[in-house]
């Protein structure tokens, strides 16, 4: 059995993968290695749970609360929200962990689990593997040591969740949207109502689409994956820009009034400069993964702002801001981390920002995301083959080589194991778009043969 645990918690298909027995079972684990670390010390243990509107969810919160109160934890449970918003409230509330039931943008079938640490922070790899070792050497027949009496948790519904989130995101703007049309793809998930709410609050005339989530539909044709409706619909309202989550918003992209996307990348470049003029970007300094496009680490350089590179995972670009004091990160995807206003990716507040900066300089988001140029980027997705293999496979690594031989410098490539699902992704750069494709296909096809 491969590791539980991922790049962004375990996750897979609900009731097959991932089922209630051992989502109760990971979320003893959980409270039980974090009071051996010492987080519950002294006081009484809180836990926050929230999840998206997936069917699944459901069972799974059920699930994951009667496994923390069975080992005395008290739940707090607030329903349907964003991860980013579970991951504020469990610092606001002061709570010592916090529980998201999500599969982020993947398909209604999948679902996952997602724990923050006290302050609303992931939890580092150590305490996952402590959590997976506890998981399995009790799933195997040891013993817990289970509270009776008084000593149980205690559950009760937490409704202020939902104003506490819009509340702290509209309090954090650095101006308002008023004059604004927005709309706003809720991919059917968890910002559903948060998003829109936020935006009129702040000023913004709100156009929504998405945001009628029914438990199966999440993510459906929609979203952050899903571009197409809100093309569309920016055009037909005549919106200055659109905005599209993912099921559980933590990501965020965006659509200029024309309905021209504008990637995490350009959206990253956009704030950056913001930021920088605001004097909040701290050492000037933005952070991004190995995923990023060649150009917006070409238009950093040129606008003088330093770039550092991480490992692909939102988890790894936080790592690296928090150790380095960095203010901001993000990948080209759409996670984009403000470290002073969130813990994690906040696909409401990286729209929120966006659109204030259109509003500050009453300049249109597609003058603003120009300041890089996208170079041409190709990504297969290469499945039903063994990813593990993907760095020791020498018929693959000569494949790499030839293919960075032929880009020279003008283009690079990427191979890399997917966190969260079976499949290897290739992604190539180059300056023109159907060298790009050939140089990919070749990849993937040599992917399929070696690792097949």
């Amino acid at each position: 059995m491969g590791r539980l645990f991922g790049t962004d918690g375990v996750r897979g298909v609900a009731n097959a993968d991932l089922t209630a027995e051992l989502a109760l079972g990971l979320s003893v684990a959980a409270a039980h290695v974090l009071a051996e670390a010492g987080t519950f010390e002294g006081h009484r243990p809180v836990a926050v749970v929230g999840r998206d509107p997936r069917a699944s969810g459901e069972f799974l919160e059920a699930a994951v609360v009667a496994g923390l109160a069975s080992a005395g934890v008290d739940v707090l449970r607030v329903g349907v929200l964003p991860t980013p918003a579970v991951a504020y409230l469990t610092g606001a509330l002061g709570a010592d962990l916090g529980v998201m039931l999500s599969a982020s943008h993947n398909a209604m079938p999948d679902n996952g689990i997602k724990f923050f640490a006290r302050g609303g922070h992931k939890l580092a790899d150590e305490l996952e593997d402590r959590i997976e070792r506890t998981y399995r050497a009790h799933a195997t027949g040891e013993p817990w040591d289970r509270p009776t009496g008084a000593g149980v948790g205690r559950v009760r519904d937490y409704d202020q969740g939902f104003d506490n989130y819009v509340a702290h995101l509209i309090g954090v703007l650095p101006n308002r949207l008023d004059g604004l049309k927005v709309v706003i793809d809720g991919a059917h998930g968890a910002a559903s109502r948060v998003s829109p709410e936020a935006f009129s609050r702040a000023g913004a005339e709100v156009v929504t689409i998405g945001t009628d989530p029914d438990g199966l539909n999440i993510n459906h044709e929609c979203g952050s994956t899903h571009l197409e409706k809100l093309r569309a619909a920016v055009v037909e309202h005549g919106a200055d820009l659109g905005v599209a989550h993912d099921g559980d918003a933590d990501r965020c992209l965006a659509v200029d009034a024309t309905g021209a996307e504008v990637d995490g990348d350009q959206i990253l470049a956009v704030l950056a400069l913001a930021m920088r003029e605001a004097g909040s970007l701290r050492k000037n300094t933005v952070v991004a993964t190995v995923m990023s496009n060649l150009g917006f680490k070409l238009a950093m350089e040129r606008e003088g702002v330093r770039f550092v590179q991480t490992g692909v995972g939102d988890r790894y670009v936080l790592e690296e801001m928090k150790a380095n004091g960095f203010a901001l990160g993000g990948e080209q995807s759409g996670h984009v981390i403000v470290l002073d206003h969130a813990t994690t990716g906040d696909g409401t507040l990286t729209g929120l920002m966006l659109a204030a900066r259109v509003a500050a300089t009453g300049r249109p988001l597609r003058e603003l995301a120009g300041v890089m140029e996208r170079l041409p980027q190709v990504l297969i997705n290469v499945r039903d083959v063994d990813k593990t293999r993907v760095g020791s496979s020498q018929e693959l690594a000569e494949a790499v080589t030839d293919a960075e031989r032929e880009l020279g410098a003008t283009g690079r490539v990427l191979l890399r194991s997917s966190g969260t699902e079976p499949l290897v992704r290739v992604m190539v750069e180059a300056a023109d778009i159907e060298q790009a494709r050939a140089v990919a296909q070749r990849l993937a096809d040599v992917v399929k043969s070696a690792l097949g």
